[in-house]
């Protein structure tokens, strides 16, 4: 069965929240038991107001089982070569290993083509050895050290 994909809408936080703070692989300030925190609340309209980003959720007969964020950057570099950044992807526990993560990859890089992209790059923790594979797979090529400098 195929996905579908809709933006994410406030009532979709306890989903969004949930996915993402169970699958996190280090300790952060997220409150999964306050889905709609007042922070969530605004990142998710700020989100929804900028066109170069979509929060999107992956449907499965008419099931939501996953996430997937998508940011649009324009660049100079590459003679001006755009990028898609692609964020929070995530599958809910119970809807791994059957392909989806594949087809929401494929929906991401098309989403890409359709914007202009000429590169689609993302991070990916280096403890997430197995997403490390899954995105291999898939062509992405390790190219860059990345680093985060937390405020």
């Amino acid at each position: 069965m195929s996905l579908t994909f809709r933006k994410a809408v406030e009532a979709d936080l306890p989903f969004i929240v949930r996915l993402l703070t169970d699958d996190a692989v280090r300790v952060t300030d997220d409150r999964p038991d306050e889905p709609f925190h007042p922070r969530y609340v605004a990142a998710l309209r700020e989100l929804g107001a900028d066109p170069n980003q979509l929060m999107m959720l992956a449907v499965l007969g008419g099931e939501t089982v996953g996430t997937v964020q998508l940011t649009f950057i324009s660049g100079i570099s590459g003679l001006g070569t755009k990028r898609c950044l692609v964020e929070a992807v995530h599958i809910a526990p119970a809807h791994r290993n059957k392909g989806l993560g594949t087809q929401m990859i494929d929906w991401a890089i098309e989403q890409a083509r359709e914007r202009g992209c000429g590169m689609v790059q993302l991070t990916s923790n280096k403890k997430r050895l197995d997403a490390h594979r899954f995105y291999e797979r898939l062509g992405f090529l390790k190219s860059h050290e990345g680093f985060k400098y937390y405020l």
